[in-house]
């Protein structure tokens, strides 16, 4: 299973890390994704991070958040840095075996391309 945590409110421009961690096996082998769901919107990948520490990041969030991996606590998180209005979702991590794996491996970015998910932690950004 995996347990998303670290949503809540906060003012534009503020800071938010995200935490996701697993139960019941070991994250090492698989990639790990962000994804995010806005009211009326479709689920969308928002950052990815690969068992090679490869990573992906959306347009809309280069340069704000950070991805990374603790292995040893089984747990990625995503810090998000001058929040937006627009980021205001709810976020959801997932989870897929890597077949490919190796330094630098870049992770699957779509929705479809995950098969665990965990439940959403809702970051709401609002002055």
């Amino acid at each position: 299973q995996l347990q998303a945590s670290g949503g809540g409110l906060v003012q534009p421009g503020g800071s938010l890390r995200l935490s996701c961690a697993a139960s019941g096996y070991a994250l090492n082998y698989y990639a790990i994704g962000w994804f995010r769901q806005a009211p009326g919107k479709e689920r969308e990948g928002v950052s990815c991070i690969s068992s090679g520490l490869g990573t992906y990041y959306s347009d809309s969030v280069k340069d704000r958040f950070t991805i990374s991996r603790d292995n040893a606590k089984n747990t990625v998180y995503l810090q998000m840095n001058n929040l937006k209005p627009e980021d205001t979702a709810v976020y959801y991590c997932a989870a897929t075996w890597m077949i490919k794996r190796g330094p630098g491996v870049l992770p699957p970015s779509r929705v479809d391309e995950y098969d665990n998910w965990g439940q959403g932690t809702e970051v709401t950004v609002s002055s």
